[in-house]
């Protein structure tokens, strides 16, 4: 009988040692959370029980077999239990890729195990990273998509809410962009139901951007402006910040690549979407456990990373899998930014 010999089987590959270095890698994809927006929530089951109260989702508590149940009010209600979309992505070590005392471009002394691993680590994380920014960006947008475009929640539909969303008529050229922009914010406030925030912050096309940034009433406003160090932004570049009214406008190019070829847009063609900073429990991203008998009984984590040997020696096989959920529990606090005309 031939014995497979698995180099990784050593220690320090296992499942716990695996996806705690894989969540150590840096995380260089990700605008939304770079915001700070969807706080990480780690969750027992791999389903989420979501309650819909006068438009405000609101998570159900577990309780023991037996013991009394929640019970409902007279306030126009709705329940349902939705999946965590289970991702799953793996990869191979093959022999070439690590026989040899020291691989080619390798420092003297570094273990080329380690560093392969670390490679193919560091890969995996970053599709997985830009796999979640796509969800949390469609979360905004008020769905749950998975890697194929394909629309696994319509929250807004499976709750019968209506989609907030501002005309700012940009071929208006007399018109003042400080209404649009004040009514935004009024609408957020006035939905906020108990909920705190800190700022107004919008993520636009470039489209958006730039009609927004040369609106006529825009200009006129900034004339006369001189910001710190000499800074205006009728001169320069003000992609990544550009505040007008109570609300931070921010230029969004990011794109990704789906499972099926296709490149998208994360904000939609001269659209934008506003939100509040600085909630407590409006923005979460659930973690449900990975699908392995390890992990059973367990709260999720972010990421799960594993290896296995080939059974015919030919390689070993890099397991990683996701099982993320974000999800925005008052959709009338994100807002639909659009113009009817102007283009």
């Amino acid at each position: 009988m031939t014995v497979i010999v698995n180099p990784f089987d050593a220690g320090g590959f296992g499942l716990a040692e695996m996806s705690a270095a894989i969540q150590m890698l840096p995380n260089p994809y990700g605008r939304v959370g770079q915001l700070g927006l969807f706080a990480p929530e780690p969750i027992s089951q791999r389903n989420v029980t979501i309650e819909s109260i006068e438009g405000e989702l609101r998570l159900l508590p577990a309780v023991a077999v037996g013991a009394p149940a929640t019970v409902g009010s007279t306030d126009q209600r709705s329940v349902r239990s939705f999946a965590v979309p289970h991702i799953p992505h793996n990869d191979v070590v093959l022999p070439e890729e690590i026989q040899g005392i020291r691989g080619l471009g390798l420092a003297a002394g570094e273990d080329p195990l380690v560093t392969v691993m670390t490679r193919k680590l560091a890969r995996m994380r970053a599709k997985h990273a830009q796999t979640l920014e796509y969800m949390r960006v469609n979360a905004l947008l008020g769905m749950t998509r998975d890697g194929a475009g394909n629309v696994l929640y319509d929250w807004h539909k499976a709750f019968d809410i209506k989609k907030p969303e501002v005309d700012f008529k940009f071929a208006e050229a007399k018109g003042d962009m400080l209404t649009p922009c004040t009514a935004v914010a009024r609408f957020i406030e006035e939905h906020l139901k108990g909920e705190m925030m800190t700022s107004l912050h919008a993520l636009v096309s470039p489209e958006f951007f730039d009609k927004l940034v040369g609106h006529e009433s825009v200009k006129t406003a900034y004339t006369f402006y001189q910001g710190t160090a000499g800074t205006n932004p009728l001169r320069d570049d003000v992609r990544r910040g550009f505040r007008f009214g109570s609300i931070l406008f921010e230029g969004y190019f990011g794109t990704v690549t789906l499972s099926t070829g296709d490149t998208v847009r994360l904000i939609p063609e001269k659209e934008g979407i506003a939100f509040p900073l600085g909630t407590l429990d409006t923005f979460r991203t659930y973690f449900a456990p990975a699908n392995l008998m390890e992990a059973v009984g367990t709260y999720g984590q972010e990421l799960y990373a594993y290896q296995l040997a080939r059974p015919n020696g030919t390689g070993i096989d890099i397991y990683t899998q996701s099982n993320p959920l974000p999800i925005v529990k008052r959709p009338a606090l994100t807002v639909r930014l659009f113009s009817s005309n102007g283009w």
